[in-house]
């Protein structure tokens, strides 16, 4: 079978247009050869190709051959494919260059596959001797609807929409039609239109109408004309949703937290109240302690497994037993009438019945075929975890760098650990077994979330745990000299430290960012869209030195340090001890208090008018150590003068290129600073405004792309991402580049001279919210801040007079309007937010509804809806007026 490419390209000087053929399934491991194009003049360009005529599929890209031999693929990521009838003996496809279309976000498996989702349909049978398929991509279709064409042909309804030809959907958002040529006059010309069950016509596209032109055809023969998109001129598409992470669900059935079949019951609300997405956070194992410190979502020990407190008991069986079945009954019973979580007793609970369960069904269910395809699918990183858990309650810790021999990975230690006549295989086939319920659960409830229509949108963390299965096995990928944090913000004046290794980028390059595609893959078994924590790592990260505790003295990595004739050509003139933490004997009482100040002779030294740390306690980790059994008020003093003792330079050595420095970020609020002149000052200013804010921009630019766009080109889910925080200039560009969706919110405005931002002028692809899980909700936000609720009242709600002192449901519904009404693509709020709507159903302490608080690096993660998800559902005149606002705001 013969098939010729045709495409209409006009290259520049040099250039020339290619062609990359996969017959079959390709192979991921291999790029397809690329094939020069022959020119035909005026922006023709044509390969013949003969393939054999077994071959139903190919998938093909066209490209761009460069003079110096650069490859530039089409710039949108979609792949062609073209599907071949039996019989035929040449096809020829006709194709336009492919751009990334305006509205790509709707080409994402957030709509493709669930929003919009249609079924494919298959291709009829049909045995003419020549035949034209016309295709044409059309994504916003609802799934009761459907796109046909009509023409000036009888074939295509002679311009009657309801004689129109429907077209058939092959694969989603593609739709085609295969006209006879002996029965059709050429030229003619069509339009297409979208019509619903009843073949009534919804909406015509827009423009002028297109023609198909005579076409050489001879015997056995199928042209194939992919058209440019529908031209639809509609407004954009808006949606709106719901966020709260999965712990803090609560039904009638759940455990003392909330679990995977409570996913459901929340899915059923938002279909009942019209949003279109549920956000959740991440859901990864934590487990290092079994103590409420594993809390913390973030701080995975895995990329791949799931958190074992998720299971739903209740779907994965019950007990034979009735006598244990009421005993975990009772213990449900208690649990769940707390007002939060008690991670450690629930954890607890939770493992005994899944043991109990195990010895009761799990010989049954390992050796079913259910699980042996799990199994085989997953087994790269599923003996690891399992190993991994096993050595953690061996060695009492889950830091490997203490598990003597097998502090090291060692696969073929971990293989024979795995076997199944190992000492250590129950435990490691129980570690197995719940990952293969968690992952059955899981995606049941992401199976029923397409099938409602509802985007499940997960949330991908920046980093992981430095003692985590990943940085055990993958040890190259990580620098475990620094920490992840983030920089001083409204967050945190001291800055933030995670405590997670930072990567090595140049490593994770070398093998095209395998470990990060992986991630992507693993997310996208369960959710259609994800939200990329702190996409600004991607760009640059805040690298906080090992003996650092807070985040003040980070750098940014990658980062462009400077030398001495750089920072003296700002006009400040280098001295060395702006390197050596010190303070002059003037400030001891503004830093420690003067009640403090009589017990430092055990940590300072004088050299002349100044003091330095001793040898003892030189960094905030030695710091920690001395006062980490010493809780009164006192020693709480001495020890925050310390740390901010340890603090106080104007700049730090760069860890990777001797003799170059980074200016301390919030330098100027130093002590140090103050004992500038105020020339010195100026020029300190001057050379920190240029380091934070301009110096970096083109590289972190590039450095992003470099790291961003593989990964989004490997994943059909919608991107989103949090850019929150110090925002590098080139970061808007990035994301609008590559259609990743940004986070905003309307009391963190992006722009300095505004206090709020507006909601009317957003960008399009952005997700608006009202609060994320790392600020207070709404109404504790409104409580907190007095003069800030009274500018807000006045200037964003237009409302007279003195601002309430609480944020009545009145208002919360009007600040709920205005976020809907916002221009951005997506609006999602907090379940806590939502609520603050109804009084009837509202927290009745709104202090109590905060999920984290970033300044605490060991916050407990247990805020849990007070209501159960049951009752939520029931409350008819809430959903009512949800669904009201909703339609009212056009999402």
């Amino acid at each position: 079978m013969k098939i010729t490419f045709h495409i209409h390209y006009r290259t520049g000087a040099g250039q020339k247009v290619g062609l990359t053929v996969s017959v079959g399934e390709p192979d991921a491991g291999q790029a397809a050869p690329v094939k020069e194009m022959n020119d035909r003049g005026n922006g023709q360009w044509t390969l013949e190709v003969e393939v054999p005529h077994f071959v139903e599929t190919v998938e093909y890209r066209y490209v761009l051959k460069s003079p110096d031999g650069t490859v530039m693929p089409e710039p949108c990521r979609r792949k062609r494919k073209a599907r071949f009838q039996p019989g035929q003996n040449w096809y020829y496809l006709f194709d336009y260059w492919s751009v990334t279309p305006a509205d790509a976000v709707l080409y994402t498996a957030a709509f493709t596959q669930t929003v919009f989702a249609h079924a494919p349909q298959a291709c009829p049978a049909r045995d003419e001797d020549q035949s034209v398929i016309i295709r044409v991509c059309n994504p916003y279709v609802d799934k009761d609807r459907h796109v046909a064409i009509a023409g000036n042909r009888g074939a295509l309804g002679m311009w009657q929409p309801e004689k129109a030809a429907e077209m058939i959907c092959t694969h989603f958002p593609e739709w085609e039609i295969r006209l006879d040529a002996d029965s059709i006059a050429f030229p003619f010309e069509y339009k297409f239109l979208v019509r619903d069950g009843n073949r009534q016509v919804c909406h015509w596209e827009a423009g002028e109408n297109r023609v198909m032109p005579h076409l050489p055809f001879h015997e056995k023969a199928t042209f194939v004309v992919s058209e440019y998109p529908y031209r639809d001129d509609r407004a954009p598409w808006k949606g709106a949703g719901s966020v709260i992470p999965v712990f803090s669900l609560r039904s009638e059935r759940s455990f003392g937290i909330g679990d995977l079949y409570d996913l459901k019951l929340l899915i059923d609300w938002a279909v009942r109240t019209n949003q279109r997405l549920i956000q959740i956070l991440p859901v990864n194992d934590t487990t290092r302690t079994h103590t409420w410190m594993d809390s913390y979502p973030y701080s995975a020990i895995s990329i791949y497994a799931l958190h074992p407190v998720y299971i739903s008991l209740q779907e994965a069986g019950v007990l034979n037993d009735k006598e244990k079945m009421m005993h975990y009954r009772r213990r449900q019973q208690i649990l769940n009438a707390e007002p939060a979580v008690d991670y450690e007793e629930v954890e607890r609970c939770k493992m005994e019945y899944c043991r109990d369960f195990f010895g009761q069904e799990g010989a049954r269910v390992l050796k079913s075929a259910a699980f042996e395809s799990f199994l085989q699918a997953n087994r790269s990183w599923l003996t690891p975890y399992a190993a991994f858990c096993c050595f953690r309650e061996k060695y009492h810790t889950p830091d490997f760098a203490c598990w003597g021999d097998d502090a090291r990975y060692d696969p073929l230690r971990v293989q024979a650990l795995c076997r199944e006549d190992s000492e250590a295989y129950p435990e490691i086939s129980f570690t197995y077994f719940l990952q293969f319920a968690l992952h059955t659960q899981f995606r049941s409830m992401s199976d029923y979330a397409r099938e409602k229509g509802i985007i499940l949108k997960g949330d991908l963390p920046i980093g992981i745990h430095r003692t985590s299965v990943d940085a055990w096995i993958e040890p190259s990928y990580f620098n475990r000299d620094g920490q992840a944090g983030a920089p001083p913000d409204d967050f945190s004046n001291t800055g933030q430290n995670w405590f997670f290794p930072t990567y090595n980028w140049d490593v994770m390059e070398r093998d095209g960012f395998v470990w990060w595609k992986k991630r992507f893959g693993k997310l996208e078994e369960y959710f259609s869209s994800i939200r990329i924590d702190h996409i600004l790592g991607f760009f640059r990260i805040w690298e906080v030195p090992i003996d650092f505790v807070q985040g003040l003295c980070g750098h940014f990595r990658p980062a462009l340090p400077m030398t001495v004739s750089e920072i003296e050509s700002f006009g400040l003139t280098w001295d060395a001890r702006f390197l050596t933490p010190r303070i002059h004997c003037r400030f001891l009482d503004a830093l420690f208090g003067a009640e403090a100040r009589r017990h430092l002779d055990t940590f300072l030294v004088r050299e002349g008018e100044y003091l330095v740390l001793k040898p003892v306690c030189d960094t905030q980790r030695k710091i920690e150590a001395i006062f980490e059994t010493r809780m009164d008020a006192l020693s709480a003093g001495i020890k925050r003068g310390l740390f901010a003792l340890a603090c106080e330079v104007l700049f730090l050595n760069d860890p990777y290129e001797p003799a170059r420095y980074h200016p301390r970020i919030s330098g100027r609020k130093s002590f140090a600073y103050t004992e500038l002149s105020p020339d010195a000052q100026a020029a300190f200013d001057r050379l920190s405004d240029h380091f934070f804010y301009d110096r970096h921009n083109v590289f972190w630019k590039a450095e992003a792309l470099k790291r961003l766009t593989p990964l989004v080109e490997s994943t059909d889910m919608l991107v989103c991402g949090e850019d929150l925080g110090m925002i590098p200039a080139s970061v808007h560009e990035v994301m609008a580049q590559l259609h990743i969706l940004s986070l905003e919110l309307e009391r963190a405005p992006k722009t300095l001279d505004e206090p709020f931002a507006s909601l009317r002028t957003l960008p399009y692809l952005s997700v608006c919210t009202t609060s994320t899980h790392d600020m207070s909700p709404l109404r504790l936000w409104w409580d907190e801040n007095p003069l800030k609720r009274q500018q807000y009242s006045r200037s964003v709600l237009q409302r007279s007079g003195a601002a309430p002192s609480s944020c009545t449901a009145e208002i919360a519904a009007q600040i709920l309007r205005n976020h809907l009404a916002a221009s951005s693509i997506l609006t999602v709020v907090p379940l806590q937010d939502w609520l603050a709507m109804s009084d009837a159903l509202k927290h009745p302490r709104p202090e109590e509804e905060r999920i984290n608080v970033p300044a605490s690096p060991h916050h407990y993660w247990r805020y849990r809806m007070h209501l159960t998800l049951e009752k939520l559902l029931e409350a008819d005149g809430f959903n009512r007026e949800i669904r009201a606002m909703l339609a009212g705001c056009g999402r």
